[in-house]
């Protein structure tokens, strides 16, 4: 399948899926497979349309996150007080995608566990 057609397919199911409460990243991996769309390119292409989601996210929510650098009066989730907690939330996942990195990849992220 040409990887034009099959980027535009992923990113219609990526698009879809990411503001409804299912996986986008579990549907993304069982699409990608059923097009056989796999290699370097294909963790990619994951990569970018994961960093594009985010990216919404935070324009979503951008007066969220300028409150963060910005303390605000009366805002308990702002300035350096609000940075310091999304460190703390943040912590537990980051040690542990770095101390599973490997498990994760190699049996997490697989179509049939994601099934």
């Amino acid at each position: 399948m040409d990887d034009l057609l099959t980027s535009l397919i992923l990113s219609i199911v990526e698009g879809l899926t990411e503001f409804l409460p299912v996986s986008s990243s579990g549907h993304l991996i069982l699409a990608g497979d059923l097009l056989h769309f796999t290699g370097e390119k294909a963790a990619t292409f994951e990569v970018v349309i994961q960093l594009g989601a985010i990216m919404a996210v935070v324009v979503l929510y951008w007066k969220r996150f300028w409150g963060l650098v910005r303390p605000q009066p009366y805002v308990r989730f702002a300035g350096a007080r609000g940075l310091w907690l999304l460190f703390l939330t943040s912590l537990p996942a980051c040690v542990a995608g770095l101390l599973l990195h490997s498990y994760i990849k190699q049996y997490l992220f697989r179509p049939a566990t994601v099934l």
